[in-house]
């Protein structure tokens, strides 16, 4: 299976060792994990402004990561679909990467429910739907 993480599903899994952190692991364990340097530069930045991590720290976990996820480079969407135009970009990345589903815990992509086809689903309705 191909699967984008949301930005907010890899900043969980860094920070805290909860539901995200097992979702991250299973995922790079049995999937395939797309991202594009959209979702690499917001978690970088989210990371260094908002959980104090260095930039050297976010450094070396961006380079982690990208050695164990597809980096994709998507397209912009022809037209605006989330309430929040940023989450767009994950729309898209799960476009490029041909993924079968985008996890996330952002309600402006969870409201949609899927998008072209592509489930949208919180880490825990993953697990479950993995069984």
């Amino acid at each position: 299976m191909i699967v984008v993480l949301d930005t907010n599903v890899l900043i969980s899994a860094t920070i805290t060792r909860g539901r995200s952190a097992d979702l991250l692991e299973h995922c790079m364990l049995r999937h395939t994990v797309v991202t594009s340097e959209y979702i690499l530069e917001e978690l970088t930045d989210k990371l260094t402004t908002k959980f104090h991590f260095s930039h050297r720290e976010a450094a070396v976990l961006r380079r982690t990561l990208l050695e164990q996820m597809l980096l994709v480079f998507p397209d912009a969407l022809p037209l605006r679909v989330c309430r929040d135009p940023d989450d767009d970009n994950i729309l898209a990345a799960a476009i490029a990467g041909d993924c079968d589903c985008i996890v996330t815990g952002d309600k402006d992509l969870l409201v949609l429910k899927e998008y072209r086809g592509i489930p949208i689903l919180t880490p825990r309705t993953f697990m479950d739907w993995e069984k």
